[in-house]
């Protein structure tokens, strides 16, 4: 069944009529007519079963019937990924939302070669991944940061699993071992790494984990999915 993200309350009887984008994707491309059910979420709500009321020139007209799933709460999971090449940007924010990431923060470290980002486009493709998957809620991408300012800013209550490439961390699940779920990030760097004097001072952090990733050199969008997949394992919500 087609799920939408939408952002109004939802609540029975409830009637939302959609923006265009949306209402040219009911209408014209999944071809649905009045009476025609899908699921909606707002990632506050649940999950609530609506049915197509009227399909106007203007847009399509949605009533919400009933809820069919309570708003669950999911991991407080971040990852924080330096910026990189537009498709693999794109590819680490849908598989973040496939995998549950709660934000994504987006940062500009010394080896960065890209200093900007189109975060609308990179929030919609979360939008998408998040109705494909069956979460309840949209990761939020974020504009991008220098680290210096990330670091800076920081909730020192959010652990930090640092991915660092240098070879002497230790593995991602060893380092996970016996620490608290709770709020945290996953922070991956440039396709060129971490410079010596970034990883100096992330691994200086107190509330940063430096773990490593295995014996091979992997690609920004292929490290963040690993790292992600291996907290999960470890803390998150794959263990329920």
């Amino acid at each position: 069944m087609i799920r939408l993200h939408v952002a109004e309350p939802l609540a029975a009887s409830a009637q939302i009529a959609l923006g265009h984008e949306q209402s040219h994707y009911l209408s014209s491309v999944m071809r649905r007519q009045p009476g025609d059910a899908l699921l909606l979420f707002n990632g506050r709500d649940g999950e609530w079963l609506g049915i197509v009321l009227d399909v106007r020139k203007k847009g399509v007209v949605l009533e919400v019937k009933e809820r069919v799933r309570e708003q669950a709460s999911a991991p407080d999971l971040e990852l924080v990924v330096a910026l990189v090449k537009r498709a693999r940007l794109e590819t680490i924010v849908e598989k973040a939302a496939e995998l549950g990431a709660a934000r994504v923060r987006l940062v500009i470290t010394e080896r960065t070669n890209a200093d900007h980002a189109k975060v609308a486009r990179l929030q919609a493709i979360a939008v998408e991944a998040a109705e494909q998957t069956g979460r309840l809620d949209v990761p939020e991408v974020l504009e991008p940061v220098k680290l210096p300012k990330l670091i800076q800013g920081w909730d020192g209550g959010r652990r930090l699993l640092f991915c660092d490439e240098g070879g002497d961390a230790p593995s991602a699940l060893e380092a996970l071992a016996g620490k608290p779920a709770g709020p945290w990030a996953v922070l991956i760097g440039p396709e060129g790494g971490f410079s010596p004097v970034e990883r100096e001072v992330l691994r200086a952090l107190p509330y940063a984990t430096a773990a490593s990733l295995g014996p091979r050199i992997l690609r920004a969008d292929t490290a963040a999915i690993a790292a992600l997949t291996l907290w999960q394992a470890a803390l998150g919500d794959w263990r329920t």
